[in-house]
């Protein structure tokens, strides 16, 4: 099942062009014409880079959303809120309409807990950019995990990451000391010899590993590392012309990567402080196609799974509920 966007989207468009021609029926409405009843005051968007988010960090140098939400809303504004559980409860509050690159996780957790959230279209999925390290060289394999101790942020890709590597050598979390902790303390704890092994992603894992620190695993046959855009069906029903324009920017800005990929490294690069030829090394790790996939739904419920069985939810998620139809 593929979710297409695309002809909704025109026919919204189309919709707004020809409610605009109708009232421009007089040159008094020609010179002042009546601000649409829906517009927006603003629309704020969340505004992610890491681990490598190339159309979020492309979109914002070109102020594309801006220049097409000009017609629907009076200003975009970019969030700098970065943890999934701060986001979703800013979208709850609605001091945030769109989550651009959201977790899974912390979208399922979000509506496990019974918050309004639909997932509108994928982000990316990027599977290798999400790694585990150890300093120690005794541990080559996952049976080598027993009784280490763990670093990563808890109840994410990683720690997803980190329990499905577990299960190819019959081992649980329970066999493992895991400690909960942000990328950048689980990449300091692992440099101090705090801890055995570091969940770490993005520009963090690319540069450890350049660094010769030793890769245990990859997310690559074990987590799909799904990343998705969501908003509220509250404001889906309330604002559909908002969303068409916010779908059709998503997808301009994935045409303008295609075709100009070289600007794309170099603007990227600046933003995360890497070199381009580093940015274009990862930049095959990642998929940023926006159509909703079966492999896609396939992987949210795995995600809600993995969620359930370590009891990070108490209440099972319908994941093709969670998907705006």
């Amino acid at each position: 099942m593929k979710r297409q966007v695309s002809q909704w989207v025109a026919g919204v468009l189309v919709g707004l062009m020809t409610l605009t021609a109708a009232g421009c029926g007089s040159k008094a409405n020609d010179a002042n014409p009546p601000a649409a009843e829906n517009t927006l005051k603003q629309v704020a968007v969340t505004y992610v880079k890491a681990p490598l988010n190339v159309p979020s960090i492309v979109e914002k140098d070109k102020a594309l959303l801006a220049k097409n939400f000009e017609e629907v809303a009076q200003a975009v504004v970019y969030s700098d809120l970065t943890t999934g559980p701060e986001q979703t409860q800013a979208l709850a509050s609605g001091d945030i309409q769109f989550l651009n690159a959201v977790g899974a996780t912390s979208v399922i957790l979000s509506a496990s807990n019974g918050a309004d959230i639909k997932i509108i279209s994928m982000y990316s999925r990027s599977p290798e950019a999400f790694v585990l390290f150890t300093n120690d060289p005794s541990i080559q394999q996952a049976a080598d995990l027993a009784g280490k101790t763990i670093a990563g942020p808890k109840g994410t890709i990683l720690h997803e990451l980190l329990v499905a590597y577990l299960a190819t050598a019959g081992l649980s979390q329970d066999d493992v000391q895991f400690v909960d902790m942000t990328i950048p303390n689980s990449q300091a704890a692992l440099e101090s010899g705090d801890v055995d092994c570091a969940l770490l992603a993005g520009p963090t894992a690319y540069n450890q590993q350049k660094g010769g620190k030793t890769v245990l695993t990859t997310g690559k046959g074990l987590v799909d590392a799904t990343i998705c855009v969501a908003t509220s069906q509250k404001f889906i029903d309330e604002h559909p012309e908002a969303v068409a324009v916010f779908l059709k920017t998503q997808q301009e800005v994935l045409d303008y990567m295609a075709a100009n990929e070289d600007e794309v490294m170099t603007i990227t690069a600046k933003e995360v402080d890497l070199t381009p030829e580093a940015v274009k090394e990862m930049y095959g790790q990642y998929d940023f196609d926006m159509t909703i996939k079966d492999s896609d739904i396939q992987a949210l419920k795995q995600t809600e799974q993995f969620l359930f069985d370590n009891q990070m939810i108490e209440n099972r998620v319908n994941v093709e509920e969670l998907i705006w139809q």
